[in-house]
C-alpha cells in the first residue's frame, strides 16, 4: 500500500464527510475536490485535491470561501504539491500555515506503551457521552470550545456507528482524554487525540491511542501529527511517510 496516499485519502474522506454534515458546499469533479462553508474553522473548509488549470481552481476556491464568508485551507500533500500550485496560492492570498507530518504503521507492528494505572477507554454511543467527549476536547485541542462545539454537532449528525468511532479516556473514572478513529477500507485514521492539561506528560496520549487502535479491525493506521504529538506516535511505531502543507485564506485576504 502507498501509505503516503493512504494518509491523504483518509484525511480527505474525513474532511469531506464532516463538511457535508455541516451543510458545506461540496465539489468533487475532474478539476477539484473541496468542502467549503460547513464550518467556522479554517481547517475544515478544506480543499483536498486539484487538477488541470490550478490557477483557476485556486481562484474559484478563494471566491467560494469569500461567498460563504469563512476562512479555509488547502491541504497540500505529496499528490498535490508543486511549485506552480504554491505560486498560485500565495498570489491569491493564501498564507502558509505550517506543515503536519503524515505518519503510518501496520497495526500488526503497533508497540505497546507503558501501562497507565486506572486508565480506561469508553466508546461514545449516545448524545450524553458525546457531550462529555466535547467538554473534554474543549480543554486543550485546537481552537478549544469553539472547535469542540462544532465538531460535536457534526458527530451528532453523523451518528455513532462505523466508520466513526469516538472514545473518552478516563483515569479512575474521570475524563482525561479523547480520540476519534475514522475507518476507510484498510486504514484507521487517528484524529482529535487530546489529553487534558493537568494529565499531560504521564503517558496517557500513547496509552489511549494504543487502546483505541487495538480495537480497529484494519491493516494500517494513519494520521497527521502536531509537533508535540510526533514523539508520542513515534513511540507507538508510527513512521513518517509524507508532509501535508497547509495554506490558509481569511475571507478578506486578497479580495
Amino acid at each position: 500500500m502507498d501509505l503516503a496516499q493512504a494518509i491523504e485519502d483518509n484525511t480527505a474522506e474525513l474532511l469531506m464527510a464532516m463538511g457535508a454534515a455541516g451543510g458545506g458546499s461540496q465539489r468533487d469533479d475532474a478539476s477539484a475536490r473541496w468542502t467549503i462553508g460547513g464550518s467556522p474553522l479554517d481547517y475544515h473548509n478544506a480543499v483536498v485535491a486539484a487538477r488541470g488549470d490550478l490557477e483557476q481552481v485556486v481562484a474559484e476556491s478563494a471566491a467560494e470561501l469569500r461567498r460563504h464568508g469563512v476562512p479555509g485551507t488547502w491541504h497540500v500533500g505529496p499528490s498535490l504539491r508543486s511549485p506552480e500550485l504554491t505560486n498560485h496560492l500565495t498570489a491569491a492570498g493564501f498564507a502558509p500555515d505550517g506543515s503536519e507530518p503524515g505518519m503510518a504503521l501496520r497495526l500488526a507492528d503497533l508497540h505497546t506503551p507503558t501501562a497507565v494505572p486506572g486508565l480506561g477507554l469508553e466508546r461514545v454511543t449516545d448524545d450524553a457521552a458525546l457531550a462529555t467527549w466535547a467538554h473534554t476536547l474543549a480543554q486543550g485541542f485546537g481552537e478549544g470550545e469553539k472547535e469542540a462545539r462544532w465538531v460535536s454537532s457534526i458527530y451528532r449528525t453523523l451518528g455513532y456507528e462505523d466508520p466513526w468511532r469516538h472514545y473518552i479516556a478516563t483515569r479512575n473514572g474521570a475524563p482525561v482524554g479523547t480520540i476519534t478513529i475514522y475507518l476507510t477500507g484498510a486504514t484507521a485514521g487517528v484524529y482529535f487525540v487530546m489529553t487534558v492539561p493537568e494529565a499531560r506528560r504521564q503517558g496517557i496520549g500513547a496509552a489511549l491511542t494504543h487502546k483505541a487502535l487495538a480495537q480497529a479491525d484494519t491493516q494500517y493506521a494513519v494520521l497527521t501529527s502536531s509537533n508535540a504529538g510526533h514523539p508520542v506516535y513515534a513511540s507507538l511505531g508510527f513512521q513518517d511517510h509524507c508532509t501535508v502543507d497547509l495554506y490558509t485564506l481569511s475571507p478578506q485576504a486578497g479580495a
